[in-house]
Formats: C-alpha cells, structure tokens, sequence
C-alpha cells in the first residue's frame, strides 16, 4: 500500500501499514466498556448529527458491540423520526404486491438457515410487502430480500421496516428503479477506480473478459455485500457505511479486488471471475472483520470526487425525468404511497 494513497476522508485515523490493526480479539472488559460508552453517548447525539460527531466516528472506528449494534444502526440512519406510528401494520394489510411469490421464493434460497424468515406470514415477506406497497415504483430483485433479510436477523421487525426504508431512502433507491442510469453511472466510477488502483486487474475483468462494469456494481451494491462477506465482516461494513454513505461501497469492493487480485489474474472465463468476485474464498480475505474495513478504508480512492459525480449525475437524472413528466409521477418523491393514519 502506497503511504500517499487518499484515505477515506471522514476515517483519517484508518490505520496505516506501519501501525498495528485497530481490531484484536476484544476481550470482556473491552467489550463492555464500548458498550457502556455507546450506550452514554446515544441519548446526547441527535441522530440528525449522528453523521457528523467526532465522537460517533472513534467508537465507530473502535467497534460496535454486537449487543447495541441494531440501536446504533437506528440511530446513524436516523430511523425513528422517519417512523409513523400504525403505517407498518397498515400498508401489510394492503393486497399483496407482483413480487409476493419472488420474495417468498427468495427467502428460502438465501436465508435457508433462518426459517423464521421463510414464511408467508413471515417478517421478511411481511417487511417487503410493505415496502412495495408503500414506494410501489421500486423494482424488485433479489437484493431487496439479502438486505431486508439481514437487517431482520439484528433488529426487531417493526424497526427493521424503519432502517431499511431509511437505508433505501438515502442511498440505495436508484439501485432499484426502473432508471438504470444512476448504477451505470457507479459502475462506471468503480470501474475508474479499479483502473486507478491496478490497470492490469481492470484490464483483465473489462477487457480481456469483457465483463460489464453494471455486473460486478450491482451484485455488490444491491446487495450491500450480502452474501459476499462474512456476516462479522459485513456487519463493520454496514456500520461505517450508514456513517459515511455510498462511498465506503467503493472501498470496499476495491479491497475485494485487492483480495482476490491473483485469482482474477488467473481467471479464464468471465464466470469464474464473477465467482471470485461475488463469493471470495474466505482464505483470501484478512484474518478479522476490522483488518478487512482497515483495508478498505486506506483504499486509493477520491471520495469527494465520487460524491460531486455522483450529484451531477442525480441533477441529470432529475431533469431528464422532469422532461418526460413535465415533473408529475416520474419524481421519486411522488411515488410514496402512505396510508391514512386516521
């Protein structure tokens, strides 16, 4: 790793190759202690300002304990004050969404451990049924149900509901529109950015492959690493990416990629490079879940370049909508459909 490569801007204290990993084994007492300071800390950071507290960002840098790691995640998205008192039970009871038997389906293929969730009846169907029923312009895919799916095995059912609409609200809605333009846009970015790190890996995957850059962005970013990393490895992933935003999705599949560079390198077909890139062996990932987010956050990457292309984009994006809807039902923000609450 490069001493000059840009850190991510918001995690200048990331580690760097000289200094020791900031994760060992944590022992009881630094486990409780992290805990109590979580605990002391929530109730005096709006979670407004969450995203913009020092204090925040060092624990978050420390380590989540598993214990509060589902109110953490409440409070970075900001959940609560996006929750409506009785809308969760009343968009479940509206008819049943195209996507009902997918969803079914789907829980079973990826969460085939967790047959709570496998019901029709269940939280998953029950979560995204009313999801789709309350932003009905998403298009569903099977990422909808790794995310939903997850964030059901931490966080009570209700309050799942609440972060993911947050999640998908502030970062992954365009992931799942019918509009593919803002995930080629980012594929696009990651692409610049896999170039940027190691041409001969990027030449590799987009030309002597011939692998789309839509394929490798969307089975990461729609997934949120689902399925592709360890669950103690994604849940410091989820942590970092709530605080800091899409951004840290970059990195991370950029540290992927650093990952498992000697078997892209080796690949002979654009199927088993996807295979390398979608479910890394586990050998080729660091020994613990906060080497791997260390690795990810010291990453060469430009964060607020990604972030000034990305709002131009979403700008373009706004405007070409408007002039084919002369600004009616094409605008994200007119699509929610919430039920009366009286």
């Amino acid at each position: 790793m490069h001493s000059s490569a840009p850190r991510s801007p918001m995690f200048p204290d990331a580690i760097s190759s000289s200094t020791p990993p900031v994760e060992s084994p944590m022992s009881i007492d630094a486990h409780r202690q992290r805990e109590v300071k979580w605990m002391a800390l929530l109730p005096i950071v709006p979670p407004s300002q969450a995203r913009k507290n020092k204090k925040v960002k060092r624990l978050l840098l420390d380590g989540v304990p598993s214990s509060v790691r589902y109110l953490v995640w409440c409070h970075l998205s900001d959940s609560k004050a996006r929750a409506i008192p009785g809308v969760y039970a009343r968009l479940g009871k509206r008819q049943r969404v195209p996507a009902f038997s997918d969803i079914e389906k789907d829980a079973k293929t990826y969460f085939p451990d967790q047959t709570q969730l496998h019901p029709f009846d269940g939280p998953l169907v029950s979560l995204l049924q009313a999801y789709l029923n309350m932003v009905p312009d998403i298009q569903y895919s099977s990422g909808l149900t790794s995310i939903a799916g997850h964030l059901l095995l931490l966080s009570p059912e209700e309050d799942a509901f609440w972060i993911f609409a947050s999640m998908m609200d502030a970062h992954l809605r365009p992931y799942f529109s019918a509009n593919t333009i803002q995930l080629e846009v980012d594929a696009a970015l990651l692409s610049r950015a896999i170039e940027a790190n190691d041409p001969a890996v990027c030449k590799k995957l987009y030309v002597t492959l011939s692998i789309s850059p839509s394929a490798i962005a969307k089975s990461w970013f729609s997934t949120l690493f689902v399925g592709t990393l360890p669950v103690d490895y994604l849940h410091r992933i989820w942590d970092v990416f709530l605080y800091e935003g899409v951004t840290l999705l970059f990195r991370v599949g950029l540290a992927l990629v650093q990952c498992v560079r000697h078997l892209l390198l080796q690949a002979t077909s654009e199927e088993a490079a996807m295979e390398y890139l979608v479910h890394p062996p586990l050998a080729c990932l660091p020994s613990t879940a906060d080497a791997f987010l260390n690795q990810a956050l010291m990453m060469k990457l430009k964060d607020d370049d990604v972030r000034k292309q990305r709002i131009k984009m979403e700008a373009q994006i706004k405007r070409q909508t408007q002039s084919r809807t002369n600004g009616s039902s094409g605008m994200q923000t007119a699509s929610i459909s919430l039920p009366k609450t009286f």
